[in-house]
């Protein structure tokens, strides 16, 4: 059995007692929310940093933490007044969100499974958004029984966002989905059809997802641009812009009515010893 953590930090103010959680909001007219794969967070602490210094995001949602909690390295980004929640695990998965506000009503499973001990999802309130961090597992290969997990994955994860939708807190779930739902979303469509991320039975389950009512945000923004969030390390494929674009952010639609810009910042993908995945970003009003 894999041994799996939750815990979840609070930055404490330096006059406040150690057991009281100060309400430290952050007053903006927007909000900004980033999702990031960052393919082992011990790796890339100066990569991160260096992005949150650049882009000020009030929240950040990690995939692929690759940690326990215990081995988190919370310390440079409390240093920059994060507060924090994660769950992980061994060298796999583990998903966390990063928040100047305080984080509140933490849920740490993905609902649907109690034989499922992988870190793959965690939500949260923050400044009264309801936000969650996700990892779809990749499928591994079409005759693995991981790629039927992926399927029911998505289905649990519909059926609980359906459950979110029903009340009128503004909603985003970012993360890593493993699905590149159009062509506009690969390099090659006819070279990629039927492969891992992009094959049909996985984009029937990102419509299916879709269609309870969720927006995906950058395409709601630039509906017809051709851009991608992630790329393999081989081939020069960043180079070449041999990418997917795999990472979204999903609204609800009171939070798309906030919706301001959306962005996948390519620059981090460019520094040395990178993610293979560049961070997602969008903007609502506060």
């Amino acid at each position: 059995m894999r041994e799996t953590f939750c815990h979840f930090w609070q930055v404490l103010v330096a006059d406040a007692p150690a057991w009281q959680l100060p309400d430290v909001r952050i007053q903006s007219e927007t909000m900004k929310i980033a999702t990031w794969n960052v393919n082992s967070i011990r790796a890339r602490v100066p990569i991160v940093t260096d992005w949150l210094q650049r882009v000020q995001p009030d929240v950040l949602l990690l995939q692929e933490t690759k940690c326990l909690v215990e081995k988190f390295p919370a310390e440079p980004f409390e240093d920059m007044n994060y507060n924090i929640a994660l769950i992980g695990e061994p060298s796999l998965n583990g998903v966390a969100i990063l928040a100047k506000s305080p984080i509140e009503d933490v849920v740490e499973r993905l609902p649907g499974d109690d034989l499922d001990e992988e870190a793959r999802y965690i939500e949260a309130t923050v400044n009264d958004v309801r936000v969650a961090s996700v990892y779809v597992p990749n499928g591994t290969d079409l005759a693995s029984p991981r790629f039927e997990f992926k399927l029911t994955f998505f289905d649990r994860l519909r059926t609980h966002a359906q459950r979110l939708l029903e009340d009128d807190q503004p909603l985003v779930i970012g993360g890593d989905y493993n699905v590149a739902p159009t062509p506009h979303d690969v390099y090659d469509a006819k070279e990629l059809e039927g492969t891992i991320c992009y094959h049909p039975a996985e984009r029937e389950k990102w419509r299916t997802l879709i269609n309870i009512g969720l927006y995906d945000a950058y395409r709601a923004i630039e509906p017809d641009t051709i851009a991608f969030s992630w790329w393999h390390y081989q081939a020069r494929s960043f180079q070449l812009g041999h990418g997917l674009r795999i990472d979204h952010l999903l609204l609800s639609p009171s939070a798309l009515d906030s919706l301001e810009s959306v962005e996948i910042d390519e620059a981090p993908r460019r520094q040395k010893s990178p993610s293979d995945h560049t961070p997602v970003m969008c903007e609502i009003a506060a």
